[in-house]
């Protein structure tokens, strides 16, 4: 075993370390993304709870599975200034889309209908122009997002170029863009017979609602095979790879001139001069909306939705123009401790079926990542080595791109909850991006919506701020405060000693890690670690001086040893 040890370290003191890898100072490549559903982690202004005639109780969790449920900016401001995200080592905090949504509701399960489906996640834009009422005002929003780069936390928000949020009947009687009947309390109750795809076979007929030179609809003769032209769930399909100029849809306009100035503390200040005509295509409208956030409030990141869906080109505009922009707020806002840093404006998405493999094209048009999708999620620590082995050879190989890894997220609950520390520990150790889903470190369990047909709502329930498992949070707040504090952990190289067992180091910063460490028995580090060293448990905070090659702790807990040397 010594000698095993002792080859070993020759072959890991002969890679070579990367010298663009960053030290001591943030990368995204090895990143702790929190990713939060902002409606439903925290209410901080119950006065906010109902906006544009939305109805949010329905009477049964059941039934309110996709009604707003009230968080806002300023709930997450308060946890923020309570150092939630500080205390679980997050460097980034990923924040649904906060654009205003469609007002009304979709047909929850698609034709089955069960329940009323609206558009508290962000995923269906009405006006990207403006915040969403729900959420809360220009000014908390830019609190907020201050608040964050104050703590050294930057801020992702969502960014899609497929399509916008569906028309629903409340919409289209607030700006007449369909006949329906009904009066504007009628159209914003749910209707349980009714059907969207009845109310979509008139929509030739409709007026001042995106038009086709704006978007494909699922009548025309598309090849729905082809990711380019499918339009997903029924969704209209913005035409991004058109040129001609379009004028904004009459139905925004109609709605901006309604408003008038009464809604001025939730527009968009960069945004509001977007809103005149030009000579542009769909996207350049859509591209500018989108990137006036970045220049607005110094938003350092975007996850981009179904980028297979879109052309490439539209992405790596996107990506030009959001880097501009924040270049612009930097300069703007010399106060800010955001307008210090260098690194370029950051963009991952959701690719399907999207591993840690290399994709040249996307890394070309601005992405530095594809949300991996195939993450173990069963808290394997027999196995997850290896895959540690192989993200940390993917970070090496390609500079420009890197893993980013979760256990759960807002379309996949996939994670073993019955097995969560060790979940945690193969996610939080991992190399490259580690991002936890809102209530993953506390044990937030499924809402009652798992009864639905839909049963992906019961993945957001509400955050479980009144029934928090302190332990898991406890392990969570050690790995990641371990791995903020230690880059080799997350952008540094592999040597893998055994199935249990790895060494990782970065710029002459070295850790071992070692899973299912025995209480009581010395550990043998020799070739690792110099004999004399005072070397620190980082888990459990304890130090031993390596004597003959091994090491001696008092104990170890939830599986797990961290060590490196005592500076």
């Amino acid at each position: 075993m010594k000698t095993l040890f002792f080859v070993l370290l020759i072959l890991f003191s002969s890679f070579e370390v990367s010298s663009k890898t960053e030290c001591c100072d943030f990368s995204w490549k090895g990143s702790t993304v929190y990713f939060v559903i902002t409606d439903r982690f925290c209410n901080g202004d119950s006065t906010n709870d109902v906006n544009y005639n939305r109805i949010v109780d329905y009477g049964s969790e059941r039934m309110n599975a996709a009604t707003f449920h009230g968080g806002d900016f300023k709930g997450m401001l308060k946890k923020a200034n309570e150092g939630y995200f500080n205390d679980l080592g997050v460097d980034v905090v990923w924040m649904t889309d906060v654009y205003e949504q469609i007002h009304g509701w979709m047909s929850g399960s698609g034709s089955i209908n069960d329940f009323p489906h609206y558009g508290y996640h962000g995923y269906y834009p009405l006006d990207y122009t403006q915040i969403d009422k729900n959420y809360g005002t220009v000014a908390e929003f830019r609190e907020l997002v201050d608040t964050l780069h104050s703590q050294g936390i930057r801020v992702m928000l969502g960014a899609n170029l497929k399509d916008p949020g569906y028309p629903t009947l409340l919409d289209a009687v607030q700006y007449g863009f369909a006949e329906t009947g009904l009066s504007e309390q009628e159209a914003a109750e749910h209707i349980r017979d009714w059907s969207y795809d009845k109310f979509f076979e008139g929509r030739l007929e409709w007026k001042g609602w995106y038009d086709r030179d704006w978007i494909r609809m699922p009548d025309e003769n598309w090849d729905e095979n082809n990711p380019l032209e499918a339009t997903l769930y029924g969704m209209p399909d913005y035409k991004d790879e058109s040129n001609t100029p379009v004028n904004i849809p009459a139905f925004l306009k109609k709605k901006w001139k309604k408003e008038g100035k009464k809604n001025d503390q939730w527009v968009n200040p960069a945004a509001r001069p977007l809103r005149n005509d030009r000579e542009w295509s769909p996207m350049e409208y859509l591209i500018a909306w989108i990137s006036s956030w970045v220049e607005e409030f110094g938003i350092d990141g975007f996850r981009c939705d179904i980028v297979e869906n879109v052309h490439i080109n539209r992405w790596k505009e996107l990506n030009e123009s959001c880097n501009e922009a924040l270049e612009k707020w930097r300069k703007k806002h010399p106060e800010s401790p955001a307008s210090k840093w260098t690194d370029s404006f950051y963009m991952t998405g959701d690719y399907e079926n999207a591993g840690i493999d290399y994709k040249q094209d996307y890394s070309d048009a601005g992405f530095s990542s594809m949300v991996n999708f195939f993450f173990p999620k069963h808290g394997d620590l027999d196995g997850i080595v290896y895959t540690w082995q192989a993200y940390a050879d993917s970070i090496v190989s390609n500079s420009d791109w890197h893993p980013f890894s979760y256990l759960n997220n807002s379309y996949h609950r996939d994670a073993d909850m019955s097995n969560m520390i060790d979940c945690a520990t193969t996610l939080m150790l991992s190399p490259g991006v580690a991002q936890i889903f809102y209530g993953d470190e506390t044990g937030r369990k499924l809402s009652d919506a798992r009864l639905n047909v839909d049963s992906n709502q019961a993945f957001r329930s509400d955050m479980n701020w009144n029934d928090i498992d302190e332990e898991l949070l406890d392990h969570f707040r050690r790995l990641g405060n371990i791995r903020k504090s230690n880059p080799a952990i997350s952008v540094g190289k592999q040597l893998t000693l055994d199935a249990h067992t790895c060494v990782r180091e970065n710029n002459g910063d070295k850790v071992l890690i070692k899973l299912y460490p025995e209480n009581g028995k010395a550990m043998d580090v020799k070739g690792v670690f110099p004999e004399g060293a005072v070397v620190r448990e980082l888990y459990e905070d304890n130090r031993s001086t390596v004597k003959e090659g091994k090491l001696e702790f008092p104990s170890f807990k939830n599986n797990v040893a961290i060590l490196k040397i005592e500076p």
